[in-house]
């Protein structure tokens, strides 16, 4: 169990430190660049949109949280070893495609939420790669947190 735990704690560590540096590409789009010192702003390319990164900084942080929420949860859940191995790679999944989501969302016009083209623009094959993990990992949360709690509730 311990190793499950530093695996899916590792991982989130990863996602939070990507999402930090979304925080950069937000900062760059906010002011124009980055500043080196008080006054001298240099400009640093960056793609997408400030909502975009905002969302990329703080949806990584809120995935890389629940990993490590449900990493310290997992002894108390009533799970088969294999259904624990399922949640540990599972939500590790769900985080990384969260992750991708949303940077790949930023290099679409779509901003990833489907497939083809849809009223926010056209999407590309950044956009249909995000939506697609995207949607898999929803799937899959819904999916793993329902039976978690279902085993939880049903335990005594």
């Amino acid at each position: 169990m311990e190793r499950y735990q530093k695996l899916m704690i590792g991982n989130a560590f990863l996602i939070i430190m990507i999402s930090m540096l979304a925080g950069f590409m937000l900062g760059f789009g906010l002011i124009g660049g980055l500043e080196l010192y008080p006054g001298k702003i240099i400009e640093m390319p960056y793609y997408g949109s400030t909502d975009g990164w905002s969302r990329a900084h703080a949806g990584g942080l809120s995935n890389g949280l629940l990993i490590i929420g449900v990493a310290l949860a997992l002894p108390l859940i009533p799970l088969s070893k294999r259904m624990h191995k399922i949640n540990v790679y599972g939500f590790i999944f769900i985080g990384w495609a969260n992750t991708a989501f949303y940077w790949f969302g930023n290099a679409a016009a779509s901003r990833a939420l489907s497939f083809g083209d849809n009223p926010l623009g056209a999407t590309n094959i950044m956009g249909a790669i995000g939506f697609g993990l995207a949607f898999a990992g929803a799937v899959l949360i819904i999916w793993l947190l329902t039976y978690a709690a279902l085993a939880l509730l049903k335990s005594k």
